[in-house]
């Protein structure tokens, strides 16, 4: 049932995009299904957001259909196999009302959607996310089973298990700059197992046999910043080992200069200095939250949404791996996902505001589930940020929780999670720290109801004028379009 449901949302979808042959590619994140489109304009917006499955259209490169954490998962291969059976069947695409005209209007418009996107910064934290998103399903689950590990051993229960429990969750952390030295290489357009191979000697334990700048190397000093640095200098190596080796030998010389040359700047450069900025980048978080206490959180719960709209959070995504490396969670994500609880707040009062407009309610109580669970896009996309002011009060909700977890850290009951992804509920499993699993829990769903609070609370007295709820406290007055900027990821749920 399951299947036939996921690829009846598939057949739903794939007309509405144009059909099989005006797609060019097709891939998936945590909660959207990506498209690269042939015409823009063969595009049915609004059939696609009213379809049930559908939380939100957002453009940027790609068209991003947002489907939800796992039912995207489910979708996206029957979407893939419905668009092969059409190209084989062949299919046409659907054809615009006024061919010429429209088609130009659409390449127009994908042309100018991909130059505000195109920005050297935008176009740098898409890449550096195009690394590490991938990783994130194994941060999650190895997560998850490194906290049940924690319990178990806190506990007493099933001693045995306990070893196979931090083996399994431990596997993957051990070797994670292996996959960011492969997906490196892969995004900057090199061979993607010699950016493995580079950002492997990093992990080597027979470093420690090593002297660099007078000091013994120990495995995994550099972590993740040094495995993309190392893996990206390979990609430059390799590039100019194929302009410059003959091709008779190329099959030989180039994959071994490229690991030797790189290898030897890891060693005796890229380690060290990783290393150094690895640790900074821990101490600076450290104090951040210990001396800043409260204001830190206000500052940075308030701000996290703003800066997912701008695209700058995937630059956070390599300081979360690195401090996870380090002390084994990540202070910073909680306090970012009440960015999260102060729009799940705010979306309340507009649902309590305008009790006649039952298109808005509808879509707020369809987003809702989402919400709560971290996913904030249906919230963003289709309420708060078409509507204005309740997107600014969903940022105090956030500034309030993040300054009552910034408060705890202060006085002395640090915590975080253990993986990147999960925010809102879902982070629960995921959340360790020196107090223990009680006070953690607790400190950490006093924030979540501070952000409810202080962000319903904002929104139902400050995020209205009297003109906004005259036009929207009807029944003929429309929920508003979801009509996103040029950013990508809305939370770190999709990251």
């Amino acid at each position: 049932m399951s299947t036939d449901k996921n690829r009846a949302t598939a057949a739903a979808i794939l007309p509405l995009v144009g059909g099989p042959d005006n797609i060019t590619s097709i891939a998936h994140c945590m909660t959207r299904l990506r498209i690269a489109l042939h015409d823009r304009s063969l595009v049915d917006d609004e059939a696609l957001r009213a379809l049930p499955a559908v939380l939100g259209v957002v453009e940027d490169e790609t068209y991003q259909i947002v489907l939800g954490p796992g039912t995207v998962a489910r979708v996206t291969p029957e979407f893939e196999a419905l668009v092969e059976e059409g190209r084989a069947a062949g299919h046409p695409p659907r054809t615009p009302v006024t061919a010429g005209e429209l088609a130009a209007q659409g390449a127009a418009l994908k042309e100018a959607q991909r130059a505000r996107n195109s920005t050297p910064v935008k176009l740098f934290l898409r890449r550096i996310a195009n690394i590490f998103v991938p990783l994130i399903p194994a941060l999650i689950g190895c997560g998850i089973i490194a906290g049940l590990n924690g319990v178990l051993l806190n506990t007493g229960w099933l001693p045995t298990v306990v070893p196979a429990l931090a083996a399994i969750a431990s596997g993957f952390m051990s070797l994670i700059a292996v996959f960011v030295g492969y997906n490196t290489a892969k995004e900057f357009g090199g061979t993607p197992i010699l950016g493995g191979a580079v950002a492997a000697i990093i992990v080597f334990p027979g470093v420690t046999k090593i002297d660099a700048f007078g000091q013994h190397l120990s495995p995994g000093q550099g972590g993740v910043l040094g495995a993309l640095a190392a893996a990206f200098l390979a990609v430059h190596v390799e590039r100019l080992c194929r302009r410059w080796v003959p091709e008779s030998v190329d099959a030989l010389v180039t994959p071994t200069l490229t690991v030797l040359v790189s290898g030897l700047v890891t060693i005796f450069g890229l380690m060290f200095l990783a290393g150094e900025v690895a640790t900074a980048i821990g101490s600076a978080a450290t104090w951040l939250l210990s001396a800043g206490g409260a204001f830190a959180g206000l500052v940075l719960g308030g701000l996290f949404l703003p800066l997912v709209m701008l695209g700058l959070h995937q630059a956070l995504i390599p300081i979360h791996t690195t401090l996870i490396e380090q002390t084994g969670h990540t202070a910073l994500l909680p306090i970012l996902a009440m960015a999260g609880a102060g729009q799940v707040g705010a979306a309340l009062a507009v649902y309590c505001r305008v009790p006649h407009n039952r298109s808005l309610r509808t879509t707020i109580k369809s987003a809702l589930p989402a919400g709560f669970l971290g996913v904030g896009e249906p919230l963003i996309y289709g309420v708060s940020l078409p509507l204005g002011r309740p997107f600014v009060t969903a940022c105090v909700g956030g500034a309030a929780g993040g300054a009552f977890i910034g408060l705890f850290n202060q006085l002395g009951a640090p915590f975080g999670a253990t993986a990147i992804g999960p925010s809102g509920w879902a982070l629960f499993p995921l959340l360790d720290g020196p107090s223990g699993l009680g006070p953690n829990l607790a400190i950490y769903a006093g924030g979540l109801l501070t952000g409810y609070l202080v962000g319903f609370v904002a929104t139902y007295f400050f995020g209205f004028t009297r003109q906004m709820l005259t036009d929207l406290d009807t029944d003929q007055a429309p929920a508003p379009a979801a009509a996103p900027p040029a950013a990508t990821e809305p939370s770190l749920a999709e990251i």
